[in-house]
């Protein structure tokens, strides 16, 4: 359940943009902070929050997140202005980052066999892809039949059943030897994130200046602490820099399409929330199938075949809307929803056994909260990037009139998306950087 609400809130408020932004009367850049302020506190807490839980308590941390997600939740749907919607997604947001590391945590103790492990994982990341993946479908039924707010308030009963859940059936665990609060390193993550974000989506140049300083002193403090919450030493393994430069291209193009995909659905074809939901249908469907197979290839054949598929599939999809016109047929439209499916489905399994691998399986909310963190961080960009691009194409027009062309800038680095995601991939999972990954039991000794 907690992946599912998760997961559901990552993608089910851009179906809900046009309206948020008609009811509050935002601007285009306003609304990608209801998007980013969400993504961006969860990126910069999920590591902390994993840590946390390995020391506390992993079913203590994941109620507590449970309930602050759902009081969240319940003030966004309240929530009288804009303002008050952004800090409201915060509060959201602090929640969520107590849930996936402690989810993925259960399933590295549990499934020891890294076979084994492989498969349990592309079922977890089947439901990840599917919850992401719906959230259009529900959001559109939600705002087009009740409002907008409802897409919040939805959260709040699930919440309080995943809560008495968790205290019946989830058993208390802690790791054997957690790591120390690395308050420096925390302050730092957050400060980078903010001010590169910020500086994306309000052109603001001082702010960019403010991230380069902080990614600075990230390279200079963390090498120097005793339990650093970014060990940088990590990275020096091929296939775990690897993942998670993939995970932030393929929930960048994840989180940009989705976005291109509301605006142009409902801005310019005219289409109903409802309607513009319900063309991303392919998407869900072909995840639901893919997930738990691509995971099942990734135990058996390794994490290769997958990313190569699902770079393949997420580059075509952004080469087929690159030529979008508010005339375009629905036909190319679902081909290229089609193509998007398969490559989201292949790819999101292989990030997260190859992450989790590299770290060692006694501090499993950390190597949850590595994989995650990719994520989100990844999805920020990809609404803050995309969002600024569509922002300077339209030159003053109209969305009805100015996005289609606007939009091509950003399918072409979708298309980009998809590339690295193939480059990358079969650099970092051929022999030679296999060999130079660090062992996992050599890591925990």
């Amino acid at each position: 359940m907690s992946l599912l609400i998760v997961g559901l809130d990552n993608t089910i408020v851009n179906v809900a943009v046009p309206a948020i932004g008609s009811d509050l009367g935002a601007p285009l850049s306003g609304l990608q902070w209801t998007i980013d302020a969400y993504t961006l506190v969860l990126a910069s807490l999920l590591l902390m929050a994993g840590s946390t839980a390995d020391r506390v308590g992993r079913r203590r941390t994941f109620q507590t997140g449970l309930i602050v997600f759902s009081v969240g939740s319940l003030l966004c749907g309240l929530a009288p202005t804009l303002g008050w919607l952004i800090a409201f997604r915060v509060l959201q947001a602090i929640g969520g980052s107590m849930l996936n590391p402690v989810a993925m945590s259960i399933i590295t103790n549990v499934f020891t066999d890294r076979r084994e492990r492989a498969r349990a994982v592309g079922v977890w990341a089947g439901v990840v892809g599917i919850s992401m993946a719906l959230g259009p479908v529900v959001g559109g039924l939600l705002v087009q039949t009740v409002g907008w707010r409802t897409i919040f308030w939805i959260n709040v009963p699930i919440g309080i059943a995943a809560v008495v859940l968790t205290a019946l059936f989830v058993p208390e665990s802690r790791a054997p030897r957690p790591r120390r609060v690395d308050v420096p390193g925390q302050a730092i993550v957050l400060v980078l994130l903010a001010s590169a974000t910020y500086a994306i989506i309000e052109h603001a140049p001082a702010a960019a200046v403010v991230a380069l300083v902080a990614l600075v002193a990230l390279l200079l403090v963390e090498p120097r602490r005793t339990e650093p919450l970014v060990d940088i030493t990590l990275f020096r393994s091929p296939p775990f820099a690897g993942a998670t430069t993939i995970a932030v291209a393929a929930f960048g193009a994840l989180a940009g399409f989705l976005l291109l995909n509301t605006v142009y659905l409902q801005d310019v074809r005219g289409y109903s929330p409802l309607h513009a939901g319900l063309l991303t249908l392919p998407i869900a469907a072909i995840t639901v199938v893919l997930g738990p197979l691509s995971g099942r290839l990734v135990g058996g054949r390794g994490p290769r075949p997958s990313l190569l598929v699902g770079g393949a599939g997420i580059g075509v999809s952004g080469l087929l809307l690159t030529t979008l016109t508010p005339h375009t047929s629905i036909a190319w439209i679902l081909a290229a929803y089609v193509c998007f499916g398969i490559g989201f489905a292949m790819v999101n399994p292989p990030i997260t056994v190859t992450a989790v691998s590299g770290l060692p399986t006694a501090q499993a909310g950390v190597a949850a909260a590595f994989a995650s963190t990719s994520r989100q961080f990844g999805s920020t960009l990809g609404i803050a990037v995309l969002g600024a691009v569509i922002t300077a194409g339209l030159h003053g027009r109209s969305m009805a009139v100015g996005f289609s062309p606007a939009s091509h800038v950003g399918w072409w680095i979708i298309a980009g998306c998809g590339a690295s995601i193939l480059a990358i991939g079969t650099l970092t999972t051929g022999r030679w950087a296999t060999a130079r990954q660090p062992d996992p039991e050599l890591v925990d000794a």
